[in-house]
């Protein structure tokens, strides 16, 4: 009996030693290109799951009493928080006056579950009322659809600023983004990505005196929830070349944005589903000293996505340092496979 005991403790031990190896990888991904180390950058995904499967292995040890065995997990897992920081945040026991302030939501809408990927009838509609509820200033779609009802919902009728990269009632060939502004929106555009339906727009919207550049963004999706058991059945060197592909594609595209922010003199915001974690290289290329809203003022995971039923965060709201982060909500609504997330804002020069 002992005998098996020792043979199973070894087995653990070294599936310990390998993802200790894995999560040792995932520390240096973000500070490397992905052109570097493309097939590797996509451990970054996997991080908060190999960061809870670390913490298992330490009460297994513990448990087992073999306690010298769990100073790998330990290690690595101060490794992983001083280097890359949590992924879960406790409430803030700071109070902020929340006066003078305005909110921005971003939702992956899912084209309104124009597909019936929810078994729920009248999602727009849904979806309408939840805004109407939550009222924020400025509001960013991705994946928007081309063909929304209006009915009686009149909950976008409190915009009267907005910018559709789409003709209305024209089927699109590509992604659709969206901005509503209750301020005055000055200029618009859109920053398309080279052979992808996917892209990034912007509004740069008046806010009192100052002009604020908004970007709503939506990055190369990996798209490998709905083919999970396609997915089951391939290969695993076409799965990690597909996963290969849409890095470097996110790469690009994140490139793109960052060179659209270098040198410009507005005050700027920048929203959206960025399909990957905030251990990623493509987030630190977008974040550069900008202000993630989330570890500012979030609590718990910030679950805006579940990945194989496990809560991710790949959905984001990041603001240059002229504002203060109020507050920072992620909402549980199940209205798309993303979930809504929204921050109240100030300009620090209105205190």
């Amino acid at each position: 009996m002992k005998k098996h005991s020792r043979i199973f403790d070894k087995v653990i031990y070294f599936l310990n030693i390998l993802l200790a190896f894995v999560l040792g990888i995932a520390l240096v991904v973000p500070y490397v290109p992905v052109t570097l180390m493309s097939a590797l950058s996509t451990i970054s995904l996997l991080v908060p799951i190999l960061v809870c499967i670390h913490v298992l292995f330490v009460f297994f040890w513990f448990l087992r009493k073999r306690k010298r065995k769990s100073l790998l997990s330990v290690l690595i897992l101060i490794a992983w928080y001083v280097v890359l920081g949590s992924f879960y945040r406790f409430p803030s026991s700071t109070e902020i006056e929340n006066t003078d302030t305005f909110s921005i939501m971003s939702f992956n809408s899912r084209r309104f579950n124009e597909h019936r990927q929810l078994d729920i009838e009248n999602v727009d509609s849904l979806i309408l009322n939840f805004i109407d509820q939550k009222k924020p200033d400025i509001l960013c779609f991705q994946e928007c659809y081309y063909e929304l009802k209006r009915d009686d919902n009149t909950a976008l009728d409190q915009y009267p600023h907005k910018y559709i990269d789409y003709v209305y009632g024209k089927p699109a060939k590509r992604v659709i983004q969206a901005i509503y502004s209750k301020y005055p929106i000055l200029n618009k555009d859109s920053i398309l990505f080279p052979a992808s339906s996917n892209s990034a727009v912007y509004a740069d919207i008046l806010y009192k005196r100052d002009t604020v550049r908004v970007y709503n963004v939506h990055l190369q999706s990996f798209s490998i929830i709905p083919e999970i058991n396609a997915i089951k059945k391939q290969k695993s060197s076409k799965l990690l070349g597909r996963l290969r592909k849409v890095m470097l594609k996110q790469h690009e595209q994140a490139n793109l944005i960052e060179e659209s922010m270098t040198g410009m003199d507005y005050k700027t915001i920048v929203v959206g589903d960025f399909n990957n974690t905030q251990y990623s290289n493509i987030y630190r290329t977008i974040k550069g000293d900008l202000q993630d809203t989330f570890l500012e003022r979030g609590k718990g995971f910030g679950r805006s996505y579940n990945l194989l039923g496990f809560p991710i965060r790949i959905d984001y709201i990041l603001t240059d340092p002229t504002f203060e982060v109020i507050s920072h909500q992620n909402f549980d609504e199940k209205l798309s496979d993303h979930y809504p997330i929204m921050a109240t804002l100030r300009l620090k020069s209105d205190e």
